[in-house]
């Protein structure tokens, strides 16, 4: 049997926690070197213990948002023979993109049913140990249909200057507001706008307010 991986645990949820620590040391290849609630417990305690892999959320305190990416890419910049995994409750494939979008070596991203599987998780972990990487399937299908989305978007079609003025508009700005911000006069800003409503295929039907509409597909296709 392999040496056994030290690792360091971080997820916030107690319960979800303690039963990844039993169900990985159970295996007999896993040693739970320490098992923590936040970001900055996990990054003093991979800086005190070195661990060969580290395990996170996706999501802990404070705001519940991209704590366990940004923590990964703290831990890869500092320590990078240290493998990092991160768990999500969500294929969500911006979040992978995220954590994906500098590099794969040593990360990988699964989805936290994925626990149950010990022998796939603890592959992954191996996995990243080595350098390597590994992506759930789903979140795989995710980001392929996220880039057919944007190679498919009207966006593409945009000069520099119109994705400018597309991104004044999405603020809520004036025309007035995007001349002065881009040094250019309201003339020039109109006849921008113009060409982004005529590419993104937005008529001027009364019942379409062109610039909420542009502003909606710059948002949908830019997240």
């Amino acid at each position: 049997m392999p040496d056994r991986l030290r690792i360091v645990i971080a997820d916030d949820n107690y319960l979800v926690r303690e039963g990844t620590r039993r169900l990985l040391e159970d295996s007999g290849e896993i040693e739970v070197i320490a098992a923590v609630g936040t970001p900055g417990e996990l990054l003093d305690a991979v800086d005190r213990l070195k661990p060969a892999a580290v395990i996170a959320d996706i999501r802990m305190p404070p705001a519940h948002n991209m704590e366990g990416i940004e923590a990964a890419h703290a831990i890869r910049a500092k320590h990078p023979k240290i493998g990092v995994l991160v768990l999500s409750q969500h294929a969500d494939e911006a979040y992978a993109f995220q954590l994906l979008k500098d590099g794969t070596a040593g990360l990988a991203y699964l989805l936290k049913e994925r626990v149950g599987d010990m022998d796939e998780l603890i592959r992954a972990l191996r996995a990243t140990v080595g350098g390597g990487s590994v992506i759930d399937p789903v979140v795989v299908e995710a980001l392929l249909a996220r880039q057919w989305r944007l190679a498919r978007s009207p966006l593409r079609e945009l000069t520099p200057r119109e994705m400018d003025v597309l991104r004044e508009i999405a603020e809520g700005k004036t025309n007035a507001a995007i001349a002065g911000s881009l040094g250019v006069s309201e003339s020039a800003v109109e006849k921008y706008a113009n060409g982004v409503f005529s590419k993104l295929g937005l008529s001027e039907e009364h019942n379409v307010h062109r610039r909420v509409a542009a502003a909606l597909a710059y948002l949908r296709e830019s997240r």
